[in-house]
């Protein structure tokens, strides 16, 4: 039954994408971010809806003639760099076609709705509707899960869809700390009390899903973006007692084996997963060293031959780190793009802050840098365990980041007091001809102008 709503629900949306190339990138996002198809059974869950999205998509732009005037952004060019990058490493992977192929396919389909949504975020309501399909594909994950806790007293751990990049309890806290300073945004964006509200209800349920992931990097995380929330608040004394309370309550709330998970974080020389995670990190980077302008290519160390054609003896897992996984697949140069494509998000965070901090109509846009500067945080803390090298959410924060400069940008200018000419040095007879007169009436030449042409 569940199957048969969803696919009504497609249809029905389906058409929309078709004349209004927007409404497609926001379906796309939610089916993408959410992977509602996972929560369902039998033709439904087997059904391409991405392509049929994308197909649609691809329509509306034609229909509708967009992008009409595309927001060509910086992180466009590094986000077409990037692709161009990976597609070739791919053509030299050395893990089997089977797998590498249907890898870069779906990474490159991603990249590619990712860029169409930077040309089409030309004004703040669409920027606004993407953050909250990003906010309410994790907060459904985190509400459920949060509410789950509270009704196990924190003794099962929480998971996300399966078969996404969700479905593992590490990857899902991960993606919940990315979205948690995007749903404070939305609360401080809010007009209505009610919406205000229910975001920090939320908010308080998906902490509780972070922690009842028993993930010890999105423990890490966590204290990280609990630090930077509180640096990028106005109000310093109250963030701190809320984050203080609120974590400190969720903690407590956390069963003693919980605890005892947490405690091996400063004992993780007698960890074996951290030894293990040590032991693929050293691998990633000898196979980087051996190939340092392609890398082993897409999942080059979840095979044992290709990997140890490289790195002879070693034991082929996931690297578990955003850097060394970037790093290994691809080599040196496409890691650098990755790399400029992070700090260009913190470029953009901290240069929105900066432009917007006393000017109230662009209130939003600072609110935004704020929080998004937290969201980037929060992936580099808690990916630094996690294979979330490619992530198609934070990408698409990084393009909303840039559309907002963008924006702030468009507005400062329009907002600009005319200049007014200068006139420049000229001969005196033409100073007189054009009606330079002084008191009297009599014809007047400026003092700079004196002495001229004598």
């Amino acid at each position: 039954m569940r199957g048969l709503v969803f696919a009504l629900i497609i249809a029905g949306l389906l058409p929309f994408a078709a004349v209004r190339p927007m409404a497609g990138i926001l379906l796309w996002e939610w089916i993408s971010f959410m992977s509602p198809q996972q929560e369902l059974w039998g033709f439904a869950q087997a059904m391409p809806w991405a392509w049929l999205v994308v197909a649609a998509t691809g329509l509306g732009c034609v229909v509708a003639r967009e992008p009409r005037r595309p927001n060509v952004t910086p992180m466009v060019w590094l986000l077409l760099l990037f692709m161009l990058g990976i597609s070739l490493t791919t053509a030299t992977a050395l893990g089997p076609a089977a797998a590498v192929v249907p890898k870069y396919i779906q990474e490159m389909k991603s990249f590619v709705l990712m860029i169409l949504t930077a040309l089409l975020l030309s004004e703040r309501k669409r920027i606004h509707a993407v953050v909250w399909i990003m906010a309410l594909s994790l907060g459904y994950y985190g509400v459920r899960g949060g509410l789950f806790s509270l009704l196990t007293a924190g003794h099962f751990h929480v998971y996300g869809p399966p078969n996404s990049i969700l479905g593992d309890n590490n990857q899902l806290a991960a993606a919940l700390l990315v979205g948690l300073p995007l749903m404070n945004y939305l609360r401080l964006q809010s007009a209505h009390a009610v919406v205000r509200q229910g975001l920090a209800a939320a908010m308080m349920l998906v902490l509780f899903s972070i922690l009842t992931s028993y993930s010890r990097g999105a423990f890490l995380g966590l204290g990280a973006v609990s630090l930077f929330f509180w640096w990028k608040s106005r109000r310093k004394l109250v963030s701190a007692i809320a984050v203080v309370l609120a974590v400190g309550l969720a903690i407590t709330f956390m069963p003693p084996a919980w605890m005892a998970r947490m405690m091996t974080i400063l004992h993780y020389q007698h960890s074996q997963s951290a030894q293990e995670r040590l032991a693929i990190w050293g691998v990633a980077l000898r196979v980087a060293l051996a190939r340092p302008f392609t890398g082993g290519g897409l999942l080059i160390t979840h095979f044992a031959g290709p990997l140890q054609s490289l790195v002879p003896g070693a034991v082929h897992r996931a690297v578990h780190s955003i850097w060394f996984e970037i790093l290994g697949e691809n080599g040196f140069v496409v890691f650098a793009i990755w790399a400029c494509m992070l700090l260009v998000g913190v470029y953009n965070c901290l240069r929105i802050q900066r432009l917007t901090r006393a000017i109230p109509e662009l209130g939003w846009a600072n609110d935004l840098g704020r929080m998004g500067f937290v969201s980037i945080i929060a992936y580099c803390s808690a990916g630094s365990f996690l294979s979330l090298g490619y992530y198609d959410l934070f990408f698409t924060l990084l393009v909303v980041l840039a559309a907002t400069r963008s924006l702030v940008a468009q507005a400062l200018r329009e907002r600009a007091p005319p200049r007014v000419p200068v006139p420049s040095a000229v001969h005196p007879p033409a100073l007189a001809a054009a009606g330079w007169r002084g008191a009297g009436g009599q014809q007047r030449l400026p003092a700079w102008s004196r002495g001229a042409g004598r």
